[in-house]
């Protein structure tokens, strides 16, 4: 499955997509965590010391390896320089699944040790300093939506992924990548502002989307959140003097996190379950078509020089059937 966590900036998305990947993990569930932050900030709250947060390779550096390896041998794809971050799959290309190794996941994911196991992370990169003044930060996560389109994930297999805050996410087809999508909010006018914009730009593209509310300290915060966004609202957080401690980098094992919390997580994983069960793999492609010819048509043809519209392959739809590993 995979899930993404997004919401305004501060409402605490990374630190709830951190509890939520050590739950899965304590629940035995293969993990890749995918920070797409600009801020840059899941590592650390999975217990990665500034050195290894910093150590991490950038998702955006290694795009040429990427798009060679996914490539393969669709003949679609004349070149890898002609791929762009909405280039779908065809016949002949190559497809990540969770459990495998392969040449993208050696490049541009570590293995992070948590308490009850091992997750794979990967992560966009920050800006460089040749990045300010002249680079958008969509740009590099051009990488994860490439990424996320040839990825083929199977029941109890999670992609989670720490969004970029706001509304960002919408300045490319990638919020439709998920089977579902955890949008935190505090109980605050500000809190619940990006709740709506984002329902409302959803709203013609199937996008299953539930609010967990975050910093909640009573029943007029809980009133609150289910006044303003209702049904939408699956779960409400409280403090957590664990979160306090790893917030000052010294945290308890995570089987001592307070009770309420591990009960909302899980009801997260419930929610992310039944969500696979209304998964459209011919949808899914559908969307990545849509937004690829989008792209071509915007810019995607004059930077590359081909006709991108040609890449797409009509006859192929992403499914779990292809999960099979393929020939090198």
């Amino acid at each position: 499955m995979k899930i993404a966590f997004v919401g305004k900036g501060g409402s605490g998305k990374t630190t709830l997509s951190s509890l939520f990947i050590r739950h899965l993990t304590a629940n035995e569930a293969p993990v890749i965590a995918v920070d797409a932050d600009i801020n840059q900030h899941l590592g650390a709250a999975l217990g990665l010391d500034e050195a290894e947060s910093a150590a991490l390779p950038a998702l955006g550096s290694h795009l040429p390896l990427i798009k060679n390896y996914l490539r393969g041998s669709n003949p679609r794809i004349t070149s890898s320089e002609a791929m762009i971050k909405t280039t779908p799959p065809g016949e002949g290309s190559r497809l990540l699944r969770v459990r495998e190794e392969n040449p993208v996941y050696e490049a541009c994911a570590r293995t992070v040790r948590l308490d009850d196991g091992e997750i794979r992370l990967m992560a966009t990169g920050p800006f460089t300093e040749s990045d300010l003044g002249v680079a958008c930060y969509h740009s590099k996560v051009g990488a994860v939506e490439l990424c996320l389109n040839h990825l083929v994930d199977g029941p109890h297999e999670y992609v989670v992924v720490d969004m970029t805050a706001g509304s960002d996410s919408f300045a490319s087809g990638m919020f439709t990548r998920f089977d579902m999508t955890f949008l935190v909010a505090e109980p605050t006018r500000k809190g619940v502002s990006v709740y709506r914009q984002y329902k409302e730009y959803a709203r013609d593209y199937g996008v299953s989307l539930k609010v967990v509310g975050n910093k909640v300290q009573g029943r007029d915060d809980l009133d609150f959140l289910q006044a303003e966004v209702g049904d939408d609202l699956l779960v409400a957080v409280g403090h957590s003097d664990w979160v306090r401690a790893m917030e000052k980098g010294r945290p308890a094992r995570f089987e001592l996190l307070e009770a309420d919390n591990r009960c909302a997580l899980q009801t997260l994983q419930d929610a992310a379950e039944d969500s696979y069960e209304l998964r459209d793999w011919e949808r899914y492609t559908q969307q990545m078509v849509h937004f690829h010819l989008r792209n071509a048509e915007s810019w995607g043809n004059a930077k590359t020089g081909v006709d991108l519209a040609a890449q797409v392959d009509p006859a192929f739809v992403l499914s779990e059937s292809l999960a099979e590993p393929q020939p090198s």
